[in-house]
């Protein structure tokens, strides 16, 4: 799941405060359904999000406080490379996030779930969730902030280094979840919301004024 948007154009965007608060409900409500989905079919998704999933399955503790917990280091680079705005939003999504998906659990429940169909309106959701908070200047943090960080003081290119971490979670996955069927549906549900980012978070296409 792809956290950071790598061309930045919510820099573009200027809403109201009313408008950036529906709009992180609406974005925790969707992120939140994405993760029930992932979740009950015992998938993982990309980024810190998929981290987060994975140490949940083997460890005690629920993927909402593991996400935020994993998430605080980042806010450093985010500080760092974006600035304040960015980074107070994006500490408001990533809590509001955690809350929403731990409590979620509670609230939905699959009788039956086809886990192909699973993995793609998992994706889906949480592809529409991250644009929407795209939009509005903030991100889940992550992985992508790091590696916008490292691109601007090593020149190492920022897809390369999310690339590179999905590759070590999914290979990881396979060791854990110990079925590569739940991997393969993991890789598809992770590639969806990166097809939607590409296709509907272009500074070409969208200015928020």
């Amino acid at each position: 799941m792809n956290t950071m948007p790598l061309n930045e154009p919510h820099k573009q965007t200027d809403h109201s405060l009313h408008e950036d608060v529906q709009a992180f409900v609406l974005a925790t409500l969707l992120m939140s359904i994405a993760m029930q989905f992932i979740t009950h079919l015992g998938l993982i998704t990309g980024q810190t999000a998929g981290l987060a999933v994975l140490l949940s399955y083997i460890s005690d503790y629920s993927f909402g406080l593991i996400f935020f917990v994993i998430n605080l280091p980042f806010y450093i680079f985010g500080y760092l490379r974006l600035g304040a705005r960015f980074t107070i939003k994006t500490f408001i999504a990533v809590l509001m996030v955690s809350f929403g998906a731990d409590q979620m659990g509670n609230l939905v429940s699959f009788d039956a779930l086809n886990p192909i169909l699973g993995a793609v309106l998992g994706g889906c959701c949480a592809g529409l969730g991250l644009v929407v908070f795209f939009r509005h200047g903030a991100s889940l943090g992550g992985v992508g902030v790091v590696g916008l960080w490292a691109q601007d003081r090593y020149g190492i290119q920022a897809g390369w280094i999310q690339m590179g971490f999905d590759l070590i979670l999914f290979i990881l996955a396979i060791f854990i979840l110990a079925d590569a069927n739940l991997v393969a549906l993991s890789v598809l549900g992770a590639l969806i919301p990166n097809l939607i980012i590409g296709v509907n978070h272009r500074k070409d296409r969208y200015i928020g004024r």
